[in-house]
């Protein structure tokens, strides 16, 4: 029998007891930086963009000078000249006059607005005709407006994105400090498990649960390795095991998580560490389990495929840099009952329609990994509640 903690403790217990855990940190060029996790608070240290620039080409001008202005009855400017791209304005802009600036130009002296071209007309002879009224600002990014010096730009645990790289390119940094990728060890055992290009006979099965964890470990920004899969054996998986610890920060280790005769997963971890909890109060990922070696999280993860990757997703993401997942809210398709004694993950797809977005449940048991493939998340019903009805408002966490 288990002794399951509830699904909230169980995080906890994980968050606590492994707060700490990291490889160090690490400086990488920008161009490496995609998908790396940042290790210390962004602060810019200079401001963007550095001056007042135009936000369209057109005319810079002093806006009460086109004040009352119309198609009718334009406003006459006199030409003073013209901005060059990425050079200082050699001109100052005064009552009665305008000048030419293109996307992105340095803003004037004496200017406060920019008129759109499209809003214009030359007459040849040096007059501008304004037919659009201009407020003071008016397509005008002013300096420091995109970014203030000392701004919190991205936080610490922050993912790196593209759009990332692209502010820290503005910045003009080079290097960034990153969280040196957690080596994470995934093992698979059981005697059914095979290779996943040998073709299964009999009752074997293709390994799913060691591609997937290991694509998912590497989702979050750490590094997997894999091990070949251990058979139902005491010794080879302790074996395996400990080589994994050696050689790895996080270890994870699917099937051989229950109760059973030859479920050697929780014996092993329990002698090599403070086994933390086995069992959690949830479907699917019952026999879920964690434990401490010598500082290092140990779990050993249901041999199901979709119980597994919901543990994964739930107790050992946060371990691994990714700060946070992605949610959305939406609205349950249909009535979900549960009635279990325990909090239910239930895998979805997201259905836009008539401006609503709702979450259909993907049914199917926990061993069925097509659940997964069809699904775009999942949804939590609390271990109190006895279901869900048609229409309730729920928190779709992504994959």
């Amino acid at each position: 029998m288990l002794s399951v903690v509830q699904l909230e403790e169980a995080r906890a217990m994980v968050a606590k007891r492994f707060a700490s855990v990291s490889a160090g940190v690490q400086s990488v060029p920008l161009d490496r930086a995609l998908g790396r996790v940042l290790a210390d608070d962004l602060v810019a240290v200079e401001g963007v963009p550095p001056f007042d620039r135009s936000m369209v080409d057109g005319f810079a001008v002093v806006a009460s000078d086109t004040f009352g202005c119309s198609d009718a009855l334009p406003a006459l400017l006199t030409l003073a000249g013209e901005v060059e791209m990425g050079a200082e304005p050699t001109c100052a802009c005064g009552s009665g006059t305008c000048i030419r600036i293109p996307t992105g130009g340095k803003v004037p002296a004496g200017a406060d607005a920019v008129v759109m071209l499209e809003y214009c007309e030359e007459y040849g002879d040096g007059t501008i005709g304004v037919a659009k009224p201009a407020a003071p600002g008016d397509s005008i990014v002013f300096e420091n407006d995109d970014v203030k010096p000392g701004q919190v730009l991205i936080g610490a645990g922050t993912k790196l994105q593209a759009h990332h790289v692209g502010t820290l390119a503005s910045l003009g940094i080079t290097e960034v400090s990153v969280n040196v990728r957690l080596r994470v060890g995934v093992i698979s055992t059981g005697d059914e498990i095979v290779d996943v290009a040998d073709t299964p006979v009999a009752s074997q099965m293709r390994d799913v649960n060691a591609p997937m964890l290991a694509a998912a470990a590497e989702a979050c920004g750490a590094q997997a390795v894999r091990f070949a899969i251990v058979p139902d054996d005491y010794d080879a998986l302790r074996s395996c095991v400990c080589e994994a610890l050696d050689a790895c920060d996080v270890v994870l280790v699917s099937g051989g998580s229950s109760a059973g005769q030859k479920d050697n997963t929780a014996r092993v971890l329990s002698e090599l560490g403070d086994m933390l909890f086995h069992g959690v109060a949830v479907k699917p990922g019952k026999p879920t389990m964690c434990a401490d070696v010598q500082g290092k999280p140990a779990f050993g993860l249901p041999g199901h495929p979709a119980a597994a990757y919901f543990m994964f997703l739930e107790l050992v993401r946060p371990l691994l840099g990714a700060r946070s997942s992605l949610h959305t809210r939406a609205v349950v398709a249909q009535a979900l009952p549960s009635n279990h004694g325990r909090a239910e993950l239930v895998a979805v797809r997201l259905e836009q329609g008539d401006g609503v977005l709702r979450a259909v449940p993907v049914r199917g048991k926990s061993g069925l990994i097509s659940q997964l493939a069809a699904a775009d998340g999942y949804i939590a019903i609390g271990r109190n509640q006895e279901g869900l009805a048609a229409g309730a408002e729920v928190d779709v966490r992504l994959f």
